[in-house]
């Protein structure tokens, strides 16, 4: 008999507000972000990241314009611990960001947080405890009164820890953990009796955080706990009410919107929605739909490539191509009609208007990419099959986003020739697209070494009779030859994807690299080839850069 039975769960419980508010607001202003990958993306992740890993991300968190970033959870860890004092030591925290740390309510954990923090010129220190009936009952064996004395504990001696700390500005911040499995009645109780602790006023907010730890209704019901809790809180003048919702149901970006006009000041977390289980909410997604509305989101979002591959370098978790806007895809059309009605609209837009183009809800070229036009290719289609074709007939397993930049040559050429595009004519107009050794520039030697972890590059290029000396550094050999060339050329260049393969299994085998740059907004690929993986991945940049050099110097004749 099958295990996959409903009557194992129950539906979740509506909230009783027959005169709720919610509904007939709208967002206006973006609300106040707090970044918490480096704590709670970390501690989701395979293989938390490293030290590099962490500076590198914080690096691009800074840049986004988060002012408020979770950097950990330093009693618990020895690497946040060190992530932390490596910040405060290094004056690496801009004036106007303030960096949040976790910790449990327990004096030990609390004690050796504040030691963590000594020097820092500002901080937002989170304590929580779990608070819902199924953590109470069946996790803690405690009545509320056990867990309301937990939370006044913590609070107390947060609050004396930081007495004895007053060259550094405090802020307060208290998350009853499992919020949404909470009594509303009690949720408030213990709030209140935090912040009867912390004492704080309209000058020297407190932040109550309402998480979602696991998603267990629809977003409008999360959006009645939220302005129920609000309307019975005590102070609520002198608190910052903060919602994180995760992603079990996959609303986390929904509740956090309807939470937000709910009576939410502010909201947690992660880029690209990493984070246990389902993830965190996506404050990519969310920024980005309020920017689609035509409110600041108040975070740089211009340059999606660049916090992609940033992301991805530090998590080592891919992005579906569907992610909402950051997607490889999002900006493609495969449809006809679609293309069609894409096209009829750009050729009437008018700069000064507000934007309107069918099926784009955002201009592509806000956040560095371009509109794709694709024609889906297929067995019937009598251009068909170009993947299959190179695979079975070259070996080349070329990635998705690779055959879309290839498919558009396949059909231009197609239509010129008007006739079917066999097996070596696209083979061939591969390997003179972008496998060719042609270009403004050719690779000479090179030479790589490290130092303290980093790598550096120095090689030699060929332009016609002109030999020029580059040098890069970097994480890995190909980071440094990106950094060589971005500094060689003046142009803003990231890698954007790369995949590898052999062309057989034997030892000698070649190797393939497929690459995928963006210089200054617009992507371009390349294709290295060579028994040697590192020669055939700067062959690979290499062939990408001269694509651009050649359009450059078309537009330019």
């Amino acid at each position: 008999m099958s295990s996959f039975d409903h009557r194992k769960y129950k539906s979740f419980a509506s909230i009783a507000l027959p005169n709720r508010r919610w509904p007939d607001r709208v967002i206006e202003k973006a609300p106040r972000w707090c970044s918490v990958d480096l704590r709670d993306g970390n501690q989701a992740l395979i293989e938390p990241m490293t030290a590099r890993q962490k500076s590198l991300l914080w690096d691009q968190l800074v840049k986004i314009g988060f002012k408020e970033i979770e950097v950990g959870f330093p009693s618990a860890s020895s690497h946040d611990y060190e992530f932390v004092r490596e910040l405060i030591e290094n004056d690496r925290i801009p004036d106007d960001v303030t960096i949040q740390v976790l910790t449990q309510a327990r004096p030990d954990l609390i004690e050796k947080t504040f030691k963590a923090l000594a020097g820092a010129r500002r901080v937002i220190v989170h304590v929580y405890n779990s608070t819902s009936t199924v953590q109470r009952e069946q996790v803690f064996g405690l009545d509320r009164k056990g867990i309301v004395d937990i939370a006044v504990k913590g609070a107390e001696l947060v609050r004396d820890c930081a007495a004895r700390h007053p060259k550094t500005e405090w802020m307060f911040e208290y998350s009853p953990e499992s919020f949404t499995g909470t009594e509303l009645d009690f949720a408030v109780e213990i709030c209140d009796a935090v912040t009867a602790v912390w004492q704080p006023t309209p000058q020297r907010p407190v932040i109550i955080n309402l998480p979602a730890t696991v998603e267990a209704s629809t977003p409008n019901v999360y959006a009645d706990q939220i302005e129920w809790f609000c309307d019975h809180v005590a102070n609520r003048e002198s608190l910052l009410i903060s919602l994180h919702t995760h992603n079990d149901r996959g609303c986390a970006v929904a509740a956090s919107e309807l939470g937000v006009l709910a009576g939410a000041d502010r909201v947690e977390g992660t880029l690209m929605g990493n984070g246990e289980r389902t993830g965190n909410m996506d404050i990519i997604t969310m920024a980005m739909n309020l920017y689609s509305q035509g409110v600041d989101p108040e975070l740089n979002l211009g340059d999606m490539d660049e916090i992609l591959h940033t992301t991805r370098e530090c998590t080592h978790l891919p992005v579906h191509p569907r992610h909402p806007y950051a997607g490889e895809l999002v900006f493609t059309a495969f449809s006809g009609s679609h293309q069609d009605a894409i096209k009829k609209c750009l050729a009437k837009r008018d700069d000064s208007a507000p934007w309107e183009v069918a099926y784009l809800p955002i201009d592509p070229q806000d956040i560095g990419r371009s509109y794709q036009e694709v024609i889906r290719i297929n067995s019937q289609s009598g251009k068909g099959g170009i993947a299959f074709v190179l695979q079975r007939d070259y070996g080349l397993e070329l990635p998705r986003w690779l055959q879309i930049d290839f498919s558009g040559l396949v059909q231009a050429y197609a239509e010129e020739q008007e006739t079917e595009v066999g097996s070596e004519a696209v083979y061939q107009l591969f390997h003179d697209t972008y496998l060719a050794a042609s270009g403004r520039w050719e690779l000479g030697n090179y030479q790589v070494s490290r130092e303290d972890g980093v790598d550096q590059l120095q090689a030699t290029l060929q332009e016609g009779s002109t030999k020029h000396t580059l040098s890069g550094t970097g994480s890995g050999v190909v980071a440094s030859f990106v950094d060589a060339m971005q500094v060689f050329t003046g142009k803003h260049i990231v890698l954007v994807e790369y995949s590898e393969h052999a062309l057989s299994h034997s030892a000698d085998a070649e190797a393939v690299c497929y690459i995928q740059l963006n210089i200054d907004g617009e992507r371009f690929c390349g294709v290295g080839r060579s028994s040697d993986i590192v020669q055939a991945s700067l062959d690979g940049i290499l062939g990408a850069i001269n694509r651009a050099a050649g359009r450059a110097q078309i537009a330019a004749a």
